[in-house]
C-alpha cells in the first residue's frame, strides 16, 4: 500500500535498533527522508547503511547524535533537520530504557529521575522541539512510543509503567492542542517485543535461573506473560508497520489514539 509520504522528513529517535530501526526502514521504504537519531555516531552510521539499502531511490538518509536528556541537543537536532531538509513533518519518538527495577520500596529518587528523565522527558522535549516546524507547514504526524505497561502495570517496573502512561495522557493532550492546526499525534504500546532491551531482560533472567536465553524466553511467557495469545515474543517491524500506517495519509482521521500491539497482553479490552 502506498502510504502517500514520499518527500517526507521524518525523525526516528532510537533509531539504532529496535522498533527505532524497524521504523526508519520501513518510512525510507516508502520514500521518506530520514534523520535517524540516537546517543551512539557508530551505531547510527551502521543504523543509517541498513536504511539506505530498504530506501526508495533518492531518499536522503542523515544520522545525527542527540542525548534527548539534553534540551540543547535536542533543538540543536530540530535546528539541523530544518537547515537540511526544511522542517520536519514527521516525528517518530522510539528512544526509552526500562530503567530501574525492583521492589517499590527499594528505588531511590535517583532511579525515578533516570527513569522519568529519558522516557517521559525525552518525548517531552522532542515535541517542544519540533511542534513548531509541523505548525509552519500545517501538516504533522507525530507518533510516542508507550508501553502495555501503561495499560497493565508490573510491580517490579514502576518507573516505567508511570512514565508510559504519562506518555498516552500526553498524546491525548497534545492531540487536542494541535491537531485543529493538522498536526495528528497518537501513540502506540508494544508489548515484549524482541528488542535490545527485552534481549536484556532475557540475559538477566537466564542467568539468574540458570538456563539458556531460550529457555528463559518460554518460561517468561508462560509465567509472566500468559496473556499474549500468540505465544511468542513480538518482532519490531509489527510495531513499525503500525507506526508506519499512524504516519501516513491513510490515517488522517486518527488523533489522540493509543494502538496496542501487544499479542493480546493487556488482559482488557477497554483501554
Amino acid at each position: 500500500m502506498d502510504l502517500k509520504i514520499s518527500g517526507r522528513t521524518a525523525v526516528v529517535t532510537g533509531a539504532d535498533s529496535g522498533i527505532g530501526l524497524a521504523t526508519a526502514k520501513m518510512l525510507a521504504a516508502e520514500g521518506v527522508n530520514i534523520i535517524l537519531s540516537d546517543k551512539t555516531y557508530e551505531e547510527l552510521k551502521k543504523a543509517a547503511e541498513e536504511v539506505r539499502a530498504q530506501a526508495k531511490e533518492d531518499t536522503k538518509v542523515m544520522p545525527i547524535t542527540a542525548n534527548l536528556t539534553s534540551f540543547d541537543e535536542v533543538k540543536q537536532l530540530a535546528a539541523q533537520a530544518k537547515d537540511t531538509f526544511g522542517g520536519t513533518d514527521i516525528l517518530v519518538n522510539c528512544a526509552g530504557i526500562r530503567g530501574a527495577a525492583g521492589d517499590f520500596l527499594s528505588l531511590s529518587d535517583e532511579d525515578w529521575y533516570h527513569t522519568i528523565d529519558i522516557d517521559l522527558m525525552g518525548a517531552v522535549r522532542v515535541c517542544r522541539a519540533f511542534i513548531s516546524q509541523m505548525q509552519a507547514k500545517g501538516w504533522g504526524r507525530i507518533v510516542l512510543v508507550a508501553s502495555e505497561n501503561a495499560l497493565q502495570p508490573y510491580e517490579e517496573e514502576s518507573p516505567y509503567n508511570a512514565c508510559k502512561a504519562g506518555i498516552i495522557n500526553l498524546t491525548k493532550c497534545l492531540s487536542k492542542a494541535y491537531s485543529p492546526k493538522g498536526i495528528l499525534i497518537n501513540c502506540v504500546s508494544p508489548a515484549y517485543v524482541a528488542t535490545p532491551m527485552t534481549d536484556a531482560m532475557m540475559e538477566e533472567l537466564a542467568e539468574k535461573r540458570n538456563t539458556s536465553v531460550d529457555e528463559a524466553i518460554t518460561w517468561f511467557l508462560k509465567n509472566e506473560r500468559e496473556n499474549i495469545v500468540v505465544d511468542r515474543r513480538g518482532k519490531a517491524s509489527e510495531v513499525a508497520a503500525v507506526i508506519a500506517f499512524l504516519c501516513s495519509e491513510h490515517a488522517s482521521y486518527i488523533t489522540g489514539s493509543n494502538y496496542r500491539v501487544d499479542g493480546g497482553s493487556v488482559a482488557t479490552a477497554f483501554g
